[in-house]
């Protein structure tokens, strides 16, 4: 029997949870068609996996690439971490539907909730398409290295039928209302995967306006859920502050029952209140339990900011001399003027006695080998009191690094660090009603580079972690069957006859992150992170080897996955 491609001898994390096991899977036409012994196999290629871990695909369910598969095949960095489908349009932010008076505001709105500059965004957006549908035939006519799906985000829709009112958070009237649950079950019947919305004051423009959604009311927000649920198919996924837990978790189980549709909601423990994610929690499970299809979409490792001269935010940028000579020169000429003395003692000085991004105790150096769960002794002010420096001058001189490049990346810890471990982000992991997410592939560009996840999860969760760990088995369970089953995509996410053939050959014991680094290639020259992995011998989308060794193979079988009834 002839395989296009037999992958034999490897050690098969199937998906299901369960513990992984030796055999040999045989793929013909991007489908699964055998796991097992294959003596009676042969195949067009053959991969020798003795040795490698053979997992399905990664689904990774939050991430912003709404734009960038616009403009480019490639959607990085999460495709250097075996992620095979994205989805996009989460937080209640994308660019569909618009009309074209709204561009600006839609991208103003990216540009601050989402850190992408506004330069990329309106050199790199074609602005083919004014309804979503228009927007999903967009995507379908792109080619891809992975498969992406898409959600119709509540802002731009809201802008969409109320206009400057929507904007402006005004209320939605009966008919406001009516329009948007039409359009938003319109969008999914045209298959968008879900509809997504965000309740939080973080979200703002870059000129400082609040997202239209912040206020929608519950009529409004039912309205769309009663609306998608006529459907018959679809997710929800919502983002809150949970300042009013009881009428803000309310909401959220309204929009489940009204919809009847799965739903989501960001969980993460806070610096402010460590222990609301626990009554988060309480809440989600006892409306599980009450026959709604709730769930908290965590992530396994902090979300925190990447900070640098080179990047959005630095430790000093609050300093009087970084605001008025240094915060608006071009890049080359800022780290320029950072190689010089005075300017180094000017800004240690003015750090040292003025308010700071963060406290230095909770700034760490991100080096390699990378570290998102450091101790206490790793920080920038333990350091500093080793070497009989200031945390300040021990900081400024990390940024720059050993080879005065003005490259060196610090690393703040926030939610779900609050007590300077992972336990917290542990318990919720183990929780049978959460989902692995907040990755933000696409997003946060000079900030931020958490789609590297799924490679953290492996090595650190599986192998590394100081402290109770987790079985390999159930963290790729959690990376694919998992978080494809949540958003409704049953052919993929496990290797099994029948199922996509979208895999990834691991060699666990070259399997590590490499640090982050700015990479100057978004349209009109904009930067984003990008981070690598080692130990990536093949990822495959649709039965065809898109990378190997982390390097790309030129073939691009991805495509638009149209959402399904389920």
């Amino acid at each position: 029997m002839k395989a296009d491609l037999l992958i034999k001898g490897g050690t098969i994390a199937d998906g299901s949870g369960g513990e992984p096991f030796a055999a040999d899977i045989a793929i013909v036409d991007g489908r699964i068609e055998a796991v097992g012994a294959s003596p009676r196999w042969s195949g067009a290629e053959e991969i020798d996996a003795r040795g490698l871990l053979v997992t399905p695909g990664f689904v990774d369910i939050h991430t912003h690439y709404d734009g960038h598969a616009t403009w480019s095949d490639r959607l990085e960095p999460s495709s250097a971490h075996g992620v095979t489908t994205v989805v996009m349009g989460n937080c209640g932010v994308g660019f569909a539907p618009c009309r074209p008076q709204d561009r600006d505001r839609l991208v103003r709105l990216m540009e601050g909730v989402e850190d992408l500059p506004g330069a990329v965004l309106h050199e790199g957006l074609p602005w083919d398409w004014e309804s979503f549908p228009d927007y999903l035939d967009r995507l379908e006519a792109g080619r891809f290295d992975m498969d992406v799906a898409a959600q119709v985000p509540h802002a731009p829709l809201r802008v969409f039928v109320m206009g400057e009112r929507g904007a402006r958070r005004e209320a939605a009237t009966a008919e406001d209302i009516a329009a948007m649950g039409r359009l938003a079950r319109e969008a999914i019947e045209a298959g968008a995967i879900g509809f997504s919305t965000s309740r939080t004051i973080a979200h703002k423009s870059s000129d400082g306006e609040f997202i239209p959604s912040l206020t929608a009311s519950a009529d409004e927000l039912t309205g769309i859920a009663r609306e998608i649920g006529k459907a018959g198919r679809g997710v929800i996924e919502a983002i809150s502050d949970f300042d009013d837990l009881d009428a803000d978790f309310d909401l959220m189980r309204a929009m489940s029952s009204a919809s009847g549709r799965p739903l989501s909601i960001s969980l993460m423990q806070r610096e402010k209140d460590p222990t609301r994610w626990r009554r988060v929690l309480d809440r989600i499970e006892a409306a599980n339990r009450d026959g709604l299809a709730m769930r908290g979409q965590v992530c396994g490792r902090p979300i925190g900011l990447l900070l640098g001269f080179h990047l959005s935010t630095n430790p000093f940028q609050t300093c009087p001399t970084w605001r008025t000579a240094l915060a608006d020169l071009p890049l080359s000429d800022r780290l320029a003027a950072l190689r010089q003395p005075e300017t180094r003692r000017m800004l240690i000085e003015e750090a040292e006695g003025a308010d700071r991004v963060r406290p230095f105790e909770k700034l760490y150096p991100l080096v390699d080998p990378v570290d998102y769960e450091p101790p206490a002794s790793a920080s920038i002010a333990a350091m500093a009191a080793r070497t009989g420096t200031t945390a300040a001058a021990c900081a400024y001189d990390m940024l720059m690094g050993d080879d005065g490049s003005g490259q060196g990346i610090l690393y703040a810890p926030m939610s779900n660090y609050a007590d300077g471990t992972l336990d917290a982000a542990l318990e919720m992991l183990k929780s049978p009603n959460t989902v692995l997410g907040l990755g933000d592939g696409g997003a946060h560009c000079g900030l931020i580079c958490d789609a590297s996840f799924p490679t953290w999860m492996l090595t650190h969760w599986g192998r590394d972690r100081r402290g109770e760990r987790l079985p390999i088995g159930e963290i790729v369970r959690a990376l694919t069957s998992g978080t494809a089953e949540a958003v409704a995509m049953h052919d993929r996410g496990r290797l099994a006859a029948g199922a996509k053939a979208d895999l990834n050959l691991i060699d666990m014991g070259r399997l590590r992150l490499r640090p982050p680094a700015m990479r100057w290639d978004l349209p009109a020259g904009g930067g984003r992170l990008h981070q690598k992995a080692d130990g990536y011998v093949a990822t495959i989308v649709s039965g065809a080897i898109t990378y190997r060794e982390g390097q790309a193979t030129g073939v691009l079988p991805g495509r638009l996955v149209r959402g399904k009834r389920g």
